[in-house]
């Protein structure tokens, strides 16, 4: 009997990745909004009702797909920063968002499904809260290491700015200064609008070499946070 349900599991899991690799297909293809499981099932030769007993309804397909490529973005800024966790904080950051850039343009349809424009009529549900913030707590953790290391150099913070930076520090990472939690939160939406940017086109002859300009850029985000440069 253990046998039959193992192999009842794997045969699950198997046909759980076959279901999302084709509906990564048709994300490619068509965009999110035209994800169809019809049009699923029809391409991997299911009848919809045996479809539904892997995922519901289309919105929990969708879900999935959004859960898998944040964990995917996500591990890879983490494993860019233990590759480079005996270098300096900024150097660190650097590798990290550098990171998460290849990944993106490596995997631009699923990038445009997390971070493009939003599906109609779906509504992201709570289980997509975690792995969305595994790449900022990568990055608060480069902040924090170098709070208590090296230092950093604090970055101003307009008296205007106060109130909403003493509750931003309070619930996100009440451990570090209020200046330093809103920096880093423009930094990460800074960090995607750069990749948005060159993913989307909008850099089309504007910038031509653009690993260098990237680099440049994410080393000055890493700056603007407080990590300080090398000698």
């Amino acid at each position: 009997m253990t046998t039959v349900r193992g192999a009842r599991a794997r045969a699950r899991i198997e046909i759980t990745a076959a279901i999302k690799d084709e509906a990564r297909t048709q994300l490619a293809a068509e965009g999110a909004a035209k994800l169809s499981l019809r049009a699923v099932a029809r391409e991997l030769g299911m009848v919809s009702s045996a479809l539904y007993r892997y995922f519901p309804s289309r919105d929990d397909l969708l879900t999935a797909l959004i859960v898998d490529a944040y964990d995917a973005v996500g591990a890879a800024a983490e494993r860019a920063s233990a590759e480079a966790e005996a270098e300096r904080p900024l150097d660190r950051w650097t590798a990290v968002c550098r990171a998460v850039r290849a990944w993106a343009l490596a995997h631009p349809h699923e990038y445009a499904l997390i971070y493009g424009s939003p599906v109609p009529g779906y509504t992201a549900p709570q289980d997509t809260i975690a792995p969305a913030a595994r790449v900022g707590l990568v990055l608060i953790d480069i902040v924090r290491g170098a709070h208590t290391g090296e230092g950093v150099a604090l970055p101003p913070l307009p008296d205007a700015l106060s109130p909403e930076a003493e509750r931003i520090s309070t619930d996100l990472v009440p451990d570090l200064p209020p200046a330093l939690a809103v920096a880093l939160v423009a930094a990460w939406a800074q960090l995607f609008g750069l990749v948005s940017f060159e993913l989307f086109g909008q850099f089309q002859r504007v910038v031509e070499d653009r690993d260098p300009f990237f680099t440049a850029a994410a080393r000055r985000l890493g700056q603007d946070v407080g990590l300080l440069p090398g000698g």
